[in-house]
């Protein structure tokens, strides 16, 4: 199969997952009714945002966490539908064999990366990884490693810190046990004890002890904790809530929430430097006119308070910047009202006026 025919085959199956602590991936097997992803995707959550190709952002909750294999399944929203993907067989891989993994790392949507198996079975902490040297990073957690035929043949799950391309794929034959065992409880919330290895429904774990073995289960207790913002974080989220967002679809990370207001995406960081930098990508500088944009965004400048233009590799950015120690709701409330009805605004207006071209929303 060729490669591009691969990609453009995945692309609507493969997942991008957010939590309140980071981002990954994930990929739907439709015979299952479940989403793949690592269990370090979702971990310490019951539930995480899901988004594709086709369907919007929304809740869903984790059916199962297994921390050996570090794998975890999501439940498939209702009417969302996904053609089904092969899984290969277990002897289907072997040293030299060309690959493709695809995710969403760095948050860069869809990223396709051709490389060769460097070893078919490497063994860490009792378990055979596929070794690959295709190019994985933060955020391709969870995703699929497709062979040229376009069959899974793993999960990608880790990379060597400090390695050249050195990343580790979990084999399909540890997945192939995990959707069987699961599939005997489907539905039911569960998890993998760390010590006698079965897949336990939680509502047979009594005081946290596995009803198999009688070893204590750390990682329920985990998931079943709600997150809840802390400090600056907090007050965020009770700005976006008052303005009626949706922080649980919102969040990308604690401290990195993505907000959709009509056509235009809004980013909103709260760094390590004590600034929350939210900003709005409006539109893209068009072809022909150039001039004419550019001296009106300068003078749209002068005349903006609490928010400012910039252009950055083309698009049209407006900007709000707070520093932590002066926001408080009310006036934290009054600038990000500002940023997104200002946004919205000169989203249609650029576009009309200038023949700007669309924001990234309209593209992905």
């Amino acid at each position: 199969m060729d490669i591009q025919e691969i990609i453009n085959n995945y692309q609507s199956s493969v997942i991008q997952i957010s939590t309140p602590y980071g981002t990954g991936t994930g990929f739907c097997l439709k015979k299952h009714n479940v989403i793949v992803t690592n269990n370090h995707v979702v971990s310490g959550v019951n539930e995480a945002v899901i988004s594709g190709k086709n369907f919007s952002k929304v809740l869903a909750p984790v059916y199962f966490n297994d921390p050996i294999y570090d794998l975890a399944f999501i439940r498939i929203p209702e009417g969302i539908e996904f053609q089904e993907k092969i899984i290969a067989e277990t002897d289907s891989v072997h040293d030299g064999d060309t690959v493709l993994a695809i995710g969403h790392p760095y948050g860069l949507n869809y990223t396709a990366t051709e490389g060769i198996i460097s070893k078919a079975k490497r063994l860490h902490n009792n378990i055979n990884y596929i070794q690959i040297d295709a190019a994985i990073n933060p955020g391709n957690s969870g995703g699929p490693l497709l062979n040229l035929n376009g069959e899974i043949i793993g999960v990608n799950t880790f990379i060597i810190s400090g390695g050249d391309n050195l990343g580790f794929a979990l084999p399909v034959n540890y997945l192939k046990e995990s959707l069987e065992e699961y599939g005997k409880i489907y539905g039911k919330p569960a998890l993998r004890c760390n010590s006698c290895m079965n897949i336990i429904a939680e509502e047979r774990i009594e005081d946290g002890y596995c009803p198999e073995c009688g070893t204590k289960i750390t990682i329920l207790e985990d998931n079943k904790q709600e997150y809840k913002p802390q400090g600056k974080a907090a007050v965020i989220e009770d700005i976006l809530t008052a303005l009626g967002k949706d922080v649980k679809l919102m969040r990308r990370g604690s401290y990195d929430w993505e907000v959709e207001q009509s056509s235009i995406k809004i980013f909103i960081k709260y760094g390590e430097n004590g600034f929350i930098v939210s900003d709005a990508i409006v539109c893209r500088i068009p072809k022909t006119n150039i001039a004419a944009i550019y001296e009106y965004l300068l003078r749209e400048n002068n005349n903006l308070e609490q928010i400012y233009f910039s252009v950055n590799n083309q698009k049209v950015v407006l900007t709000a910047m707070i520093y932590d120690y002066y926001l408080e709701f009310e006036t934290g409330k009054e600038i990000f009202k500002t940023l997104f009805e200002k946004a919205d605004y000169y989203d249609d207006y650029l576009i009309k006026t200038f023949n700007a071209t669309a924001g990234i929303l309209n593209e992905e």
